[in-house]
Parts: C-alpha cells; structure tokens; sequence
C-alpha cells in the first residue's frame, strides 16, 4: 500500500500537454485526466481489517439449534446413488461402448428402445423384445423393415444383422423396425407344392431321373437351392407410369428377361441383376403409389443403397398371391441356400431353448413341480405322464369350464345385460372396425398359413361380424350373423344349425372342429403393442 499526500495527475499513454499563456497551467489534449485528492488530510497511516474471532457461545448455539431439528431421510436415494440403483442402471446406457441404440415399433404404433451389440442378429433382437414385452408365446416373431413412403416391407431373416440393416437406411427418411408375428417364413419348408406351383417350374429342371415334381422340389429345398422360376410378371417402365408384360427366369446365376416372348435362347435372354447385392421387398398399396395393374407387387433393389424411389432396381407385379410367394420365396433361397435351412432347424428348437434358459430358476422350478392329474377313476387321482394326454386333458377341462358358462349365462331368470355378449373385445384375435382391405394386410403381414384368422366388425352388415380367415394363401371371409332362439341371443355362421353365445365359444369350437371352414382356426391374428 502506498500513501497518497496532495492532489496529482494521471497521465495516459499517448496524450500531449502543452502550456497555456493565461495561467501557465497543463492541459491535456486528447486523454482523461483523473484527480484524486487524500481523505483525510496528514494521515499517517493506513490500517487493514482485522478478522474476526467467532465466539465459542454462537458455535454452540448453531449446534444446538441443528441438533434440535428432526433429520429428514432421502426419498430419493437412488438419484445419489446411481450405481445402487437398479431403477437408473436400466434406463442409462451399458457401460460397455460396444451396445447401440435401437428403436423397434410395435402394430399399435408405440415404439420401445433397446441396446444391442454391435453384431446383434435379427432373432437375438426378437428373443429380447419377448422378454421384454412380456409375450405369451416365444415363437414365429419377426423384425420387419418397413418403408411407409414407399410402400416397402420386408422381413428381415434370423442371421441378418440389425445394425448393418439400419446402416444402410436413408438419414432423411421414416424407416422403421416393426416386430410382429410372422407365421410363413419358412412355410415353404413344410408345404413346397403349395408356394412351388408345377406351372412355374422352369423345364430346365433335372426330371429325367424318374423324380416327380414334388420329389424334385424337396431334395433342392433340403439341399438349400431351389428349383429355377419362370412365368410372367409386369414391369414397371422407369421414370413412366406405363407397366409391361415380360417374361422373367430366375436361376443361381441371377434374374433374366426374355426379349422375344417366352424364348429362353441365349440371345435372346437378357441379364437383369445378381441375386448376391439385391434385397427383395413386398409393396404395400402398389396400386395408388406405383400404379400397378394389381395389388400382387414386389421390387428388388440394391442391399448397399440408401432406400430411395430411384434406386429400386426393378417393381415387378404378379397375377396373384401364389405367384408373388412364390417369386419372393425363390429369391431368398437362391441368395441365402443352406443359410435358411440353418435359421428353420433353429428356429423349430429356438423357443425350447429359450425357455429353459432365460426363465428365473424360481419360476422354473415351480412349474416343473406342477403335474397333470386325472381324479375320474375311483381309486383317487393318479398323475398324467403322457403329455399329449395331458394336453388333452387341460384341453377337456377348459371345455367343461365354458359348457359351464354358457349353461349360465342361458339361464332365464337371468337378464341380457349380464351376458358375456362383449367378451371378444379383449380376446386378441379381435381387432375391431378394421376394413376388409386392412384385414387382408393385417393377415398377409403375418403369414400366408393356414387357419391364421382374425374377427372383425362387419362394414355392411350392422351388429353382425366378420371371420377373416386364410385358406392356401388366400383370405377368405364368413360373416357372422346374430339370431335369437326362445328369447336367447346367439351367433351363427351356417343359418342358424350351429347356435353359439358368443365370438369366443364360436373360436374354441372352430378351434377344435372345422365346420363349415375348409381348415381349422389355427394363428391368431394379433396386435403386438411394445
């Protein structure tokens, strides 16, 4: 500190002082002056502040008022605590760099997010969201890869890695991961001759030895190949709305058109692309989005190249159904062969394995300590061992349950407000108010098998409903019309020679009993929500 005595003059850098005449006094020309003058005069010094001394009296008092306030405990440890908490362990990333984010959508368009590793395949991301969703039934799920502006859905195969598929999807774009059932993925593996058609088989094919065509088709599908396809598709031209009518044959080597008709001549096939880099895709509304002369359309396009409508290599349009599966169905076993042999056989012990391994000891244990008992016999109850006869047994026992229910609810003095008439709203097969049109999505999105089957509310027909059900890769529909029979409201399909109370008993008897289906309600149709 140094002591200041009399008024003085800062001068800064840069100004000029020049002299005036009238006083003699210094002026500074283009600065500040500052002046400062002492506050108190002769000072003789300056004093600094002292610190100062708590007193040992407060210190005591700030104790005793803190001890007398009741401690309040922490309502939220985990937020201290993060690596005690398993409430924020699941929420935040894995520590290890090797998981990524991914996002999959359910039917019902909500969306849940999971880790993956880095090779993570497509079954190893399904068996995770079973268990996560909760699902009721650990086989025939898929991860679908849909494209909603395209119109372009395909379903992802067991081996394929989700992240190298997500890789290649379009920053800009709305692609999503959609899990859903899929009972036909390998259908073809139990039905050849219902997806290879004798009619699309080309006549190059090895029948000299004696082979029928179903014997042929059986021993390529075993040795993970197929037989080589020809027939005619549309094409769509590029960068016109006109479509044409070729004649394609598809071989290992890769899909060709014919120039000249159906002529399979060297010179006049025509190479069209290798089987190895393209993705084959099924279109969803073709018809409004591409114009296509029928709603049976798929394309092939690149697997390296961001989904784009100009790089869809060809959009192809079929006669049917069984055409394009059958077409779709080609493509996958001449790309992948033996692969998908591979994927079926696991896919056939996957859901054993499954559940032997990733069920709590706890909850495994009790279940193998449940066994099936008969109690008919009258020398007391003896344990079921056989399981098809305990199946059947459990099988009888919910029948009974139902006969029971439907004796119930039929009784007269009871009134029609307390009948289980609205018990299919929560059945899964139930899907409300849904068209004909989005039906046949619904049922074509999870697999063209047999006895899949949806009920819906009927468009046209008011309080009646609909039984949506495929049959040979087509959706047929049954309306189901109510009646009442001495004052009883029932459901029948066949006018009124097979009376039910209700959708749900109408499904456990088709379940069971054909009827007037041509096959028995096998798959529910289902709304997978996340």
């Amino acid at each position: 500190m140094m002591e200041v005595e009399g008024p003085w003059t800062e001068v800064f850098e840069g100004s000029e002082t020049v002299n005036e005449k009238s006083g003699g006094a210094e002026t500074l020309l283009g600065s500040s002056t500052l002046t400062l003058a002492p506050l108190i005069a002769d000072s003789p010094s300056i004093r600094r502040s002292q610190p100062i001394l708590i007193t040992s009296n407060r210190a005591k008092s700030v104790e005793s008022f803190s001890s007398s306030v009741p401690s309040i405990p922490n309502p939220f440890p985990e937020l201290c605590s993060p690596s005690q908490s398993p409430v924020l362990i699941s929420s935040l990333p894995p520590p290890s760099s090797d998981k990524h984010l991914i996002k999959v959508y359910g039917e019902d368009s909500h969306s849940r997010s999971v880790y993956v590793s880095r090779g993570a395949t497509a079954r190893e991301v399904c068996h995770m969201l079973v268990q996560t969703a909760h699902c009721s039934d650990q086989e025939n799920w898929a991860l679908l890869e849909l494209h909603p502006t395209l119109g372009l859905e395909r379903c992802l195969e067991d081996h394929e890695v989700v992240l190298e598929v997500q890789a290649n999807w379009s920053l800009k774009g709305d692609t999503r991961f959609v899990f859903c059932k899929n009972y036909a993925k390998y259908e073809f593996f139990r039905k050849p001759m219902l997806f290879f058609p004798e009619s699309m088989i080309s006549d190059s094919a090895d029948v000299s030895k004696g082979m029928t065509s179903s014997e042929l088709i059986q021993n390529l599908l075993r040795s993970g190949t197929c037989p080589e396809i020809q027939g005619f598709l549309h094409v769509k031209e590029p960068s016109r709305k006109a479509w044409k009518k070729v004649y394609f044959f598809l071989r290992r080597s890769g899909l060709y058109c014919s120039t000249k008709g159906s002529s399979k001549e060297p010179r006049h096939l025509q190479y069209v692309a290798d089987l190895e880099d393209l993705n084959v895709y099924t279109v969803v509304n073709s018809r409004k989005l591409y114009g296509a002369p029928a709603d049976f359309t798929f394309c092939i396009k690149p697997s390296r190249n961001p989904v784009r409508a100009q790089d869809l290599k060809k959009i192809l349009c079929a006669e049917n159904e069984q055409t394009r599966t059958c077409w779709t169905s080609a493509f996958r076993l001449f790309k992948y062969g033996k692969q998908l042999q591979c994927n079926y056989q696991l896919s056939k012990s996957a859901p054993r394995n499954l559940e032997g391994s990733n069920l709590p000891e706890s909850k495994s244990n009790s279940e193998a300590s449940l066994v099936a008992m008969d109690f008919s016999g009258k020398a007391g109850g003896r344990v079921i061992q056989n399981p098809t006869e305990a199946q059947s047994a459990e099988r009888e026992e919910g029948q009974a349950w139902r006969r029971r229910e439907a004796l119930r609810c039929s009784l007269p003095n009871l009134n029609s407000a307390a009948r289980p008439s609205s018990i299919h709203k929560i059945q899964p097969w139930f899907h409300g108010g849904v068209s004909r049109k989005e039906a046949q999505r619904l049922i074509e999105k999870q697999g063209l098998v047999d006895g899949m089957f949806l009920i819906r509310e009927s468009q046209q027909h008011a309080q009646c409903f609909v039984l949506s059900l495929c049959y040979k890769l087509k959706t047929k529909h049954y309306l189901v019309i109510p009646c009442e029979e001495g004052g009883r409201k029932y459901f029948t399909m066949d006018d009124g020679l097979t009376l039910f109370i209700d959708l749900l008993q109408l499904v456990e008897f088709h379940q069971i009993n054909k009827g007037i289906l041509p096959v028995c309600l096998k798959h529910p149709c289902v709304c997978v929500a996340l």
